[in-house]
């Protein structure tokens, strides 16, 4: 992903819910509330559906802590969106993932990341954090660009669809049903929060 010199440093302005929240907090431009958001700790929001929860929460997974940022572009009529991509999820990018594709006979799994686009830049909030990954995703099977607020249903509505027109007809996924990705998808979930308290323990506990 880009460096965050590249993200537009527009002043924030008080032009809905989102850019007073930042000015409430001492953030007066959008690069700061990008930055400002990139260092809240990483972790699974309790509701999804609350556009406000990363600030009540103190916390965010890539979801929310770019649908905010999305949220305030839009507010300050910045022409910086949120793309949602689907990236082939494996052993080099979260340790222990080898043990669920050798179960389903998988050459990866399919998961779903969200990041920011700004012109040809672009941007991951949640790049460096402590998230249960060992690297950051730069490789796509497929992006899109989405509401900022997209709902958890109308994500996995997308996921579905990119999973039946571009992944399962791959040579890769040849003789692979649909039920074996899904299952694999919801361990891969699983191992991925394991694999996040397990790097904050040792931040803890080095």
């Amino acid at each position: 992903m880009d460096s965050y010199n590249k993200i537009p440093d527009v002043e924030i302005e008080d032009k809905g819910e989102i850019s007073k929240k930042f000015l409430e907090l001492g953030i007066t431009s959008f690069r700061e509330a990008c930055e400002y958001v990139h260092n809240i700790e990483y972790g699974y929001n309790s509701d999804y559906d609350d556009k406000m929860v990363l600030f009540k929460e103190n916390k965010g997974t890539c979801t929310t802590k770019h649908a905010v940022i999305t949220g305030l572009a839009e507010e300050l009529n910045i022409p910086l969106y949120k793309y949602v991509g689907v990236y082939k999820f494996t052993e080099e990018i979260s340790n222990g993932t080898n043990e669920i594709l050798k179960k389903y006979k998988l050459p990866y799994v399919p998961m779903v990341h969200c990041f920011l686009v700004y012109k040809k830049f672009r941007f991951d909030l949640s790049e460096g954090n402590c998230n249960g990954k060992n690297t950051s995703i730069e490789e796509f099977i497929h992006e899109e660009k989405v509401n900022p607020f997209i709902s958890r249903k109308d994500e996995y509505l997308l996921f579905k669809k990119i999973l039946k027109e571009k992944v399962l007809p791959s040579k890769e996924m040849e003789g692979i049903a649909e039920r074996s990705i899904l299952k694999a998808r919801q361990e891969s979930i699983i191992l991925l929060k394991e694999n996040l308290k397990k790097q904050k323990y040792k931040l803890i506990n080095p």
